[in-house]
């Protein structure tokens, strides 16, 4: 009989979620932030200096220097500037949907030393001399020219000050420094047509006045920059600019639209499959991953998170990923279905069984994200965090969300006598009374994977060798992240050349390191390499250079060599880390030399990327780690559901005697799961192929090292991890026969 009442509560609890989503979601993405790269704004990282040999570099320096900073930028108006102290001394500012980056950068850069001296350069007066919050704009009412008017604390120090300069054998003149530095002179700047003073004017007579008046050339705009910049006081140290990238508002606009587009494309991809391969439980799928996309973006937007293009790549693999727990279930629930068993009994077998490899291949990828973010920048972290709560929400909503809506069917009665929803033929069904077990099949065929194992060895050895070569001898096309400089991404509405932007680049008296590479549909994005750290005057130049040209800010970033290393060091420790946490997971859950194959298997992968970056002459920058350690995470999940099978089958079996009888235990596992990794496998790349073709050009290098290591991860887990460790554990096989002893822990099998 047929429970209509659980029919009717999947449907209210479905468009319940349906009319919160609906009613909610455009709030929700309104009010996430976005990063730089989405739009537009510049990024610049510090380093704390102290001014002189006396001063010692504190987290309260810091902590002041941080707030001072902020009251400069919030005479700009910036919407949620972001503000971070890193260890030892250094200061990482944010500034997203900046119009001006140029002042910004001015404003937040200018120590603001402010000094009176006389042409001597002798110091008779100071900034704290100035009364706080007493600088403004004016205008002069004999000329009409902008100036800038403050008032000093004591009228009697500034009329002794004149009295002095008056009495002595210099000039009467009162010459007014911002941030002076020693070896400047007011002699010799006097003679320049832009000298570095601000202004010098002249007196004849003892000045006892509070108010004065600082002249100079200046337009409206620069004298309320600099009554600002002495209204928010002086930066008790030195700022050294160590990293700073800048986009453009155009870029940003561009680069959300473009990679929302293929991001949704990617997602409808893996929905179509999932219901026309898994039927009615597809559909199932499709559901609670639109409710587990609307979860991760809440949870994002109340983590007050900061969406960047890695981070919606993120999002969409975060899809794939999760499908990933569904298939796992679903496969299980065909298998079980084809053994004879009843719908219920298959789904709550299925459910069961899949239980612990869900939660171990999510775990491990968990790992890797959680290295990511503690070692990446700030965009990798964006990424990171993202795919931390895409792991989390997945499993929740794969595991509890699909059992419970697929749940409400399967004991409803409805679906009872119905296997072809499953995708499940009446004649794939056995009887359950026959003890045989199902031999599993793919594509109605059955492989032998273990017979041709060292010619997949060979296959494996002779491209990393080749990939050696190529490696040793055109090595990786460093990004400035590794290597210290600066690039330039330039956007235009037409085509670009090369000879247009060389002689850019040559009016602009800079020289390009190797050849411009262009990208865009009609190739009118063009990047270009500086061996060299611009200087903030050259990263000004170039923006108003392009921005006149084409209409469009272009794309800035420059690197110092002390980061350069920095985030080399910390890529390699990122890595090691996370290696370093799966194989102690790995060996936990299953031994020893499941681990070592597993990681092995990780190697693999991670060095086909490199090779393929090396002969593609792609530029290899910090994303790519991201990538690299997602693979990690993807490729280890894919291992352990293979590893899950084979110790699953063993304790079936509890003792195997000969080589042979394992590698057709290898190999029957193989099989047994080789319909979920080729389903695993198709809808991630869906994800990443659309992010390749049609996500924003500065995230295409990082979709290929996806592709890459998908498909080198899917070969791996299938033809290398699972072999090796055959080999491995069936040499000594004949004198140490392997038993599975049951433990009360779900450890892995014992010799």
């Amino acid at each position: 009989m047929i429970k209509k009442g659980r029919i009717v509560a999947f449907i209210l609890i479905v468009l319940i979620f349906a009319g919160t989503i609906g009613t909610t979601i455009t709030d929700i993405t309104k009010n996430i932030k976005l990063g730089l790269d989405l739009q537009g704004g510049f990024e610049v990282l510090y380093e704390v200096e102290p001014i002189d040999d006396s001063q010692e570099v504190t987290t309260d320096l810091l902590e002041a220097t941080t707030r001072i900073l902020r009251e400069r930028v919030d005479v700009l108006g910036v919407s949620e500037p972001n503000f971070n102290i890193e260890e030892p001394n250094r200061i990482r500012v944010q500034l997203a949907g900046i119009d001006d980056q140029t002042e910004a950068r001015d404003l937040l850069a200018t120590s603001a030393q402010l000094s009176f001296r006389d042409v001597n350069d002798k110091e008779y007066l100071d900034g704290s001399d100035i009364k706080e919050g007493s600088a403004r704009q004016e205008f002069d009412p004999n000329t009409n020219e902008p100036v800038v008017t403050v008032q000093f604390k004591d009228s009697d120090r500034f009329g002794n000050t004149t009295q002095e300069i008056l009495e002595s054998d210099v000039a009467d003149r009162l010459v007014i420094w911002m941030d002076y530095e020693e070896g400047d002179s007011y002699a010799e700047e006097s003679q320049k047509a832009d000298p570095k003073f601000v202004s010098a004017p002249g007196f004849d007579q003892v000045l006892r006045t509070s108010d004065i008046q600082i002249t100079g050339d200046f337009t409206v705009e620069s004298a309320n920059r600099l009554a600002d910049i002495l209204n928010a006081g002086s930066l008790p140290v030195n700022l050294e600019e160590e990293y700073s990238t800048s986009v453009g508002a155009q870029f940003g606009l561009q680069a959300l639209d473009k990679t929302v587009f293929a991001g949704a494309l990617g997602v409808g991809l893996i929905f179509l499959f999932m219901m026309l391969y898994y039927r009615f439980p597809g559909v199932i799928a499709t559901i609670t991953l639109s409710i587990y996309i609307y979860l991760v973006l809440l949870v994002f937007q109340l983590m007050n998170g900061v969406l960047t293009l890695p981070g919606i790549a993120a999002l969409v693999l975060g899809v794939g990923m999760a499908v990933d727990a569904n298939i796992i279930t679903y496969e299980r629930i065909k298998e079980e279905l084809k053994e004879g068993k009843s719908i219920k009994a298959a789904f709550k077998a299925g459910n069961s069984n899949s239980l612990s490899t869900i939660f171990d291949a999510n775990f491990t990828t968990l790992i890797a994200a959680s290295v990511l973010f503690i070692f990446g920048t700030s965009s990798v972290k964006g990424f990171a965090t993202l795919l931390i709560v895409s792991i989390i929400l997945s499993f929740v909503t794969a595991v509890f969300g699909s059992r419970l809506f697929l749940g409400l069917w399967v004991y409803s009665n409805f679906l009872n006598k119905r296997p072809g929803w499953f995708g499940v033929k009446k004649d794939q069904i056995k009887d359950i009374a026959d003890k045989d077990e199902v031999e599993p099949t793919v594509f109605g065929r059955q492989f032998d994977f273990v017979k041709h194992r060292k010619k997949f060895f060979l296959i494996s050895l002779s491209l990393i060798s080749l990939g050696i070569i190529f490696l040793a001898v055109f090595k990786l096309n460093l990004g400035i992240d590794f290597v210290s400089g600066s690039r330039v991404e330039v956007l235009a509405e037409e085509t670009l050349t090369e000879e247009e932007i060389e002689t850019a680049y040559e009016s602009l008296g800079l020289s390009t390191t190797g050849k411009i590479v262009f990208a865009g549909e009609d190739n009118n994005i063009a990047v270009a390499r500086f061996d060299k750290e611009l200087t903030q005057e050259q990263v000004a130049e170039v923006r108003e250079y392009f921005t006149d040209a084409y209409g469009s800010a272009p794309s800035v970033s420059t690197v110092s060599p002390t980061v350069g290393q920095e985030l080399a060091k910390n890529a390699v420790l990122a890595v090691l880390y996370a290696t370093i946490g799966i194989v102690l997971y790995v060996t936990f859950r299953f031994e020893f030399y499941s681990a070592f194959t597993a990681i092995l298997a990780l190697f693999h992968d991670a060095f086909f990327i490199l090779a393929l970056f090396s002969i593609t002459r792609l530029e290899f920058d910090i994303t790519i780690i991201a990538a690299i350690l997602t693979i990690v995470g993807y490729s280890i999940n894919d291992t352990i559901v293979t590893f899950d099978r084979i110790r699953e089958n063993l304790k079936k079996k509890k003792r195997v005697r000969s080589f042979g009888e394992l590698a057709k235990l290898i190999n029957h596992s193989l099989m047994q799961t080789l319909g979920r990794s080729i389903n695993t496998v198709l809808t991630v790349i869906f994800a990443a192929l659309m992010l390749l073709i049609f996500g924003a050009s500065s995230i295409t290098n990082f979709a290929f090292a996806l592709v890459v290591g998908l498909l080198a991860g899917t070969y791996s887990s299938l033809f290398i991890a699972a072999q090796v460790w055959l080999v491995w554990r069936g040499k000594n096989i004949k004198e140490k026969p392997i038993l599975y002893i049951e433990k009360k822990r779900n450890d892995g099998p014992q010799v």
